[in-house]
């Protein structure tokens, strides 16, 4: 089914509920229906058009729009829409958005504490990266961040931007996402980089399905990453993180990226900074990199693209 247009709060609920914590109790001994309870907010209002500009500004639209008529935003609000006109990427490079692909953004209310909100960004990669497995792309892998790649090709981006309404001066974070799903036709400059997970599998794929189980992954992560803020409140909190976060244990499991030789950069297309090997990521998502000469680097935001 390719409608996304029949995607509901409630078809959302009823799948977590008979399919995703079914799948997930087998795979944590984590309580998982303690962890979708922290998460049940993703997906709680679920706006689907046919064709937007961006799906991120309407996102932002949205929020103002909300605040201007003395309406609430509902936070874990998405916006889904079958096709963009003008969507973009990093440093605002244009991202093919044709029918055929899932593309939209999450909206959340910035409730997190300072040392968990540097995680949100490896939320959606996760999502991601498992529902393709689940769907049969076993050798789907995140490239840090949060780029989802099909044997070293894109299949999907991801872009983590904050807004602060203009009304309140409440904060958000927007998850904007873009995945390649029944979408087989890529420009001229993308068609060596770029690939859906049609063309992956031979066949397409039932965008609907697949974006419930997308759906349902983000909403058990961000659940995860609110409820282990709740355990760490609960044994008096402190500076750091004590250990190593589900989420960080999740990511490495899920990436190809450590150990990988890897250029480096704030802007690696238009400006590579250095090549380095990546060591490990850090408690709060930093990428950590071994030079040449055994010196090491720690980058927070950039990005990287293997060599």
């Amino acid at each position: 089914m390719n409608d996304l247009s029949l995607l509901t709060p409630s078809l959302l609920d009823d799948y977590v509920t008979s399919v995703e914590q079914v799948w997930r109790q087998k795979q944590t001994d984590l309580n998982s229906d303690t962890v979708f309870r922290y998460g049940a907010y993703v997906g709680s209002a679920i706006h689907v058009f046919s064709s937007l500009d961006r799906a991120m500004d309407t996102a932002r639209e949205h929020i103002s729009l909300q605040e201007k008529n003395g309406r609430p935003v509902v936070n874990g609000s998405l916006i889904l829409a079958s096709s963009l006109s003008l969507s973009k990427g990093r440093f605002s490079r244009s991202w093919h958005a044709p029918p055929g692909g899932l593309w939209g953004c999450l909206i959340l209310a910035d409730t997190f504490l300072p040392i968990f909100r540097n995680l949100i960004p490896l939320i959606p990669g996760i999502a991601c990266c498992e529902a393709l497995r689940r769907e049969g792309a076993s050798s789907a892998a995140i490239r840090w961040v949060n780029d989802v790649l099909l044997d070293g090709k894109k299949q999907a981006g991801f872009l983590i931007e904050g807004f602060r309404s203009p009304v309140h001066g409440e904060n958000f974070h927007l998850l904007g996402f873009g995945l390649n799903l029944n979408n087989s036709s890529f420009p001229p400059e993308l068609q060596e980089t770029a690939v859906s997970l049609a063309q992956f599998l031979n066949h397409p794929v039932d965008v609907n399905s697949f974006t419930l189980s997308f759906l349902a992954k983000l909403r058990y992560y961000t659940g995860l990453l609110l409820y282990e803020e709740e355990q760490w409140l609960s044994r008096g909190g402190g500076e750091e993180y004590e250990g190593e976060h589900p989420l960080i244990k999740r990511w490495k499991e899920l990436s190809d990226t450590l150990g990988r030789r890897v250029r480096y950069g704030y802007d690696v297309v238009e400006n590579p900074q250095y090549e380095a090997v990546v060591k490990t990521i850090a408690r709060d998502g930093a990428l950590i990199l071994k030079h040449d000469d055994g010196t090491t680097s720690v980058e927070h935001s950039g990005e990287i693209r293997y060599c």
